[in-house]
């Protein structure tokens, strides 16, 4: 299962578009805030995928959950914008939060700070901002060997 995970797309609709349609593998898209309208219109491009959103701080009057969290192949993901756990000043209440709720991949936005990090059992995810000429985002593939975390970047 291949998994796209997209944040701070801040109204790049054609950026959003063109990530999705260079990874035809991935199922699911993930949007972690930043960007609902510009997933709105995904929605209907990209039918056979699932989609899942949270609200970031930039979405306003969003109706959107501040976090979600699904289950994929056995594989929970804990997923966030971030600014709810201030994750511009660290990262530790985050990684509690996913922690708790027994994640084996916590995503994270807000920073536009791209990394991919495992640690202490636990794979952490920020695709950075997909937004601009230095944009990235984030695939995660989980095969029965194991979960893959890479960071793309849009040049």
């Amino acid at each position: 299962m291949r998994i796209l995970v997209v944040s701070d797309s801040h109204g790049d609709e054609a950026g959003l578009y063109e990530v999705i349609a260079s990874q035809p593998k991935a199922e699911v898209v993930i949007h972690l805030g930043d960007g609902e309208r510009d997933v709105e219109a995904q929605k209907y491009r990209f039918p056979d995928k699932m989609f899942l959103q949270v609200r970031g701080n930039c979405d306003w009057g969003s109706q959107l959950p501040a976090v979600g969290e699904h289950l994929i192949d056995g594989v929970r993901i804990f997923y966030t914008h971030g600014h709810v756990y201030q994750v511009k000043y660290g990262t530790y209440d985050f990684e509690h939060a996913a922690r708790q709720r027994k994640a084996n991949i916590a995503l994270y936005g807000h920073t536009h700070m791209a990394e991919a990090v495992y640690r202490d059992g636990l794979y952490i995810m920020n695709p950075g901002s997909l937004r601009g000429s230095y944009g990235s985002y984030g695939i995660i593939d989980i095969t029965p060997q194991g979960i893959v975390t890479n960071i793309i970047d849009r040049k």
